[in-house]
């Protein structure tokens, strides 16, 4: 059995991962391309278009060292600049000359504004090296040193690998691995152990050719997060919530590695190709897939562009949210008449009227009045265990312990289990920081997706079910459909899981829900 690498190593990119000189960068890139192909166009007669911040910068020159980020620039402009000498003075139009211009202004910018660091990265750092972990800095920029020195954090890092570092080796830089694995290497670790965190497309490219055993992409926004993620991060993160991450959440992500499945948004032309010629079945979840996860459940409502999402699914495909939430309250939050509800992990169902009457099924309606039994005692009982929830459903109560403190943990679960005891005809059932009192029926949300697709008159060949979701309890409909559908699986650490996709939040799924009705 091939046993899972701990995390030994984390290597970081300095420009827009540790420190906000991502944007001095921008400018020092706009001041001198701009003045550039200003007296380019007055000698040639021809007006060139200014270099643009947004797409310029990212596409064609950051994460790259200066002279491959110029060539990579004019060739898409159609422009022929000599590559000249190395020691060219900054007023000689080469590449070399114009790189040396370039990081006069980058300097002048530097001394004029200073440096701002991202908090959250170097708490980030600190909280690694309190846990053993081997740091580095892997940057394309030739004033690294300087940079880190100014911002007084050089010591947070036990190597450099950086643009100086490239002139005096030879190694190439971003998309190509060098940097990443050389800097592994100077502290210790094996590429298969480390962790690279990167902004840019190239420094992705590059973490995943070094077969880094976890590459964390660092993003501004949403749009460049999914850009991060298609170039091959298994990790994204927006720079103002890089604080989110923690030492555990990287050090589990390592030990459940073996589990990691591929993104749906990264393999979206695949997924796309096995959908040709069939019919998607949409089933999604709801807490922790349409709405984040929160302490208290009345709080997890839908987002109006998550919503107008499913509707547009929904108005395509066959569309179920699958919920172990009662049906009549997670209809509520999703406020939508054109899709069917299956509530308490499936017990409840009920549809839309369509041309053959609105479906409708519900499990074990004996237990109704146990329920509501068993959720009064419980309510009862825990009353005076602060954060504890009890939330009452039709055919299930769910306890909710995400907000107790660790030494009234046990007094949670043993109401649970005498309330058990008591009530022999249900049985008990984990989630997400839950505990759940179901009734003693063979009945799950792999059994609700089967009946719905029966129901539905779409139990034949031309149907390819898609379910979404990130609970345990989810994994009986990845199973149920294993072979005759898509399971994709949310979650930010890889786990067990039978689902054979992933996304990582909310975000991810609203993204994939809006390719999927735009395919």
């Amino acid at each position: 059995m091939t046993v899972a690498p701990h995390l030994k190593a984390a290597i970081f990119d300095l420009d827009g991962v540790i420190t906000d000189t991502a944007r001095l960068h921008a400018r020092a890139w706009k001041e001198l391309i701009d003045d550039y192909l200003e007296r380019l166009g007055e000698r040639s007669g021809e007006a060139q278009a200014p270099f643009d911040i947004e797409g310029d910068y990212r596409r064609y020159v950051d994460g790259k060292p200066r002279a491959e980020g110029l060539r990579s620039f004019f060739e898409g402009r159609g422009v022929e600049v000599p590559a000249g000498l190395a020691d060219d003075p900054p007023d000689r139009e080469t590449i070399a000359g114009l790189a040396a211009r370039k990081d006069g202004i980058f300097q002048e910018i530097l001394t004029e504004e200073g440096v701002d660091l991202f908090q959250g990265t170097v708490d980030l750092v600190r909280n690694l090296r309190a846990r053993g972990v081997r740091t580095a800095v892997a940057s394309s920029s030739r004033n690294c040193a300087a940079i880190l020195a100014k911002a007084g954090i050089a010591d947070l890092f036990e190597a450099r690998v950086d643009g100086e570092t490239l002139r005096e080796t030879g190694l190439t830089g971003k998309p190509d691995s060098d940097m990443f694995v050389e800097a592994a290497r100077r502290v210790g670790a094996e590429p298969a152990a480390s962790a690279v965190f990167e902004d840019a497309v190239s420094g992705i490219e590059a973490g995943r050719r070094g077969r880094f055993g976890l590459v964390v992409g660092v993003a501004e926004n949403e749009v460049g997060r999914q850009a991060l993620k298609e170039a091959g991060a298994d990790l994204t993160v927006k720079v103002a919530e890089i604080g989110a991450l923690s030492a555990d959440l990287l050090e589990r992500w390592f030990a459940e590695s073996e589990h990691r499945r591929p993104s749906a948004l990264r393999v979206w032309p695949d997924l796309r190709k096995e959908m040709e010629g069939r019919k998607p079945a949409v089933f999604l979840d709801y807490d922790g897939t349409l709405s984040p996860l929160v302490d208290q459940p009345d709080q997890a409502t839908l987002s109006p562009q998550m919503r107008a999402v499913v509707r547009r699914v929904a108005d395509r495909f066959p569309t179920t949210i699958v919920s172990g939430r009662g049906r009549d309250d997670v209809a509520r939050l999703v406020g939508l008449e054109n899709v069917n509800y299956a509530g308490s992990h499936g017990f409840d169902i009920s549809g839309p009227e369509g041309d053959g009457g609105a479906i409708r099924h519900q499990v074990a309606e004996e237990v109704v009045p146990v329920i509501e039994q068993v959720s009064d005692a419980l309510q009862r009982e825990l009353e005076e265990v602060p954060g504890a929830i009890v939330e009452p459903k039709r055919y299930t109560v769910a306890v909710h312990y995400r907000m107790v403190e660790e030494g009234d943990f046990s007094r949670v679960e043993a109401a649970v289990d005498q309330a058990l005891e008591r009530q022999p005809d249900l049985r008990k059932a984990h989630g997400k920081k839950v505990f759940e009192l179901r009734p003693a029926f063979e009945w799950d949300k792999g059994k609700a997706v089967m009946w719905l697709l029966e129901a539905l008159g779409l139990d034949e060949p031309e149907t390819l079910s898609l379910y979404v979701g990130d609970d345990t309890t989810d994994e009986d409909a990845f199973r149920a459909l294993d072979g005759r559908g898509i399971g994709i699986v949310v979650t930010e650490v890889p786990r067990p899981t039978a689902a054979s996709y992933s996304l990582q939040d909310t975000e991810e799924v609203r993204e994939f829900l809006g390719r999927l009705v735009e395919s």
